[in-house]
């Protein structure tokens, strides 16, 4: 197969034509916000890494040291902004849908800074920071609140000398549906869980109408979203990779333009001379 191009005026040409965008987007679309990725040498929280902590496991062992942790990662991510990748793709979305054209996001990232930046069609395959699901009655919500409960105010501080708060499961985030009081957990998709069914017949679906896609800081390797680009590359769509560096996949994709997202995607989605605004 060929080599991938890096040449934007090619690429621009493509953009011009699509109607129907898939953006996939992973941890490196965030990284330029300032969110630590958990991945890597220094991925460390305490002394554990992330694939000690989400897991169910983890959370049925010690729910008070799981939800520190994700406490910890909500805080951060309160004082965190979208920034110029995020802000293209939402502004990029926001001006085709005035000309009919669509474009989707599907994200591996649970830190909503797609959600901030505006983008309206969103597919978070593995759930969001920003929502609870009771272990009780499965109820699903929104949740915002700063602490989470307020025996976690304060806690979850990442030095590795820390003790650990060991806060009774009764004084840890609960339901609040009537009745319930049944312990809540993160709604995302931790190690050894199965992708909720539903988004990912929802993600099948519109990678089989896009007529362009493009992998945004996304490593490749995490399934089964490294799947997905390769999937609308084999029945002959152009797949355009950014990321700062080439990934196991590249070399199936059209394009690759590598550097940071935040550099690299706002021009490549910027208006094209061929629009027309209404």
């Amino acid at each position: 197969m060929a080599r991938p191009s890096s040449n934007m005026a090619d690429f621009r040409e493509v953009f011009a034509k699509a109607k129907h965008i898939a953006i996939i987007t992973g941890a490196g679309v965030s990284a330029e916000s300032g969110v630590p990725t958990f991945r890597g040498a220094g991925g460390f929280w305490r002394k554990w890494q992330a694939q000690e902590l989400a897991t169910p496991e983890a959370f049925a062992r010690n729910p008070s040291r799981v939800w520190e942790f994700y406490h910890y990662r909500r805080e951060v991510m309160l004082s965190k902004h979208p920034n110029p990748a995020h802000i293209a793709i939402a502004e990029c979305e926001r001006r085709l849908s005035k000309q009919g054209r669509s474009v989707v996001v599907i994200t591996q990232n649970i830190d909503e800074l797609h959600r901030k930046a505006g983008t309206k069609h969103l597919l978070e395959i593995h759930g969001s920071l920003f929502k609870t699901r009771c272990t009780n009655c499965g109820n699903v919500a929104a949740n915002y609140k700063s602490p989470i409960c307020p025996a976690l105010a304060g806690k979850g501080a990442p030095d590795p000398e820390t003790q650990d708060a060991a806060i009774p499961v009764e004084e840890l985030p609960q339901c609040e549906e009537d009745g319930c009081n049944g312990l809540l957990r993160p709604h995302v998709v931790w190690f050894g869980e199965t992708l909720d069914p539903n988004i990912l017949t929802a993600v099948e679906k519109e990678l089989e109408i896009c007529d362009l896609c493009l992998v945004v800081g996304t490593s490749s390797v995490v399934y089964p979203a490294a799947m997905f680009a390769p999937q609308v590359s084999a029945r002959g769509v152009p797949v355009a990779e950014f990321n700062m560096e080439a990934t196991p996949a590249t070399n199936r994709f059209r394009f690759h333009f590598p550097g940071p997202c935040g550099t690299t995607l706002p021009p490549a989605l910027a208006r094209h001379e061929t629009e027309i605004i209404s």
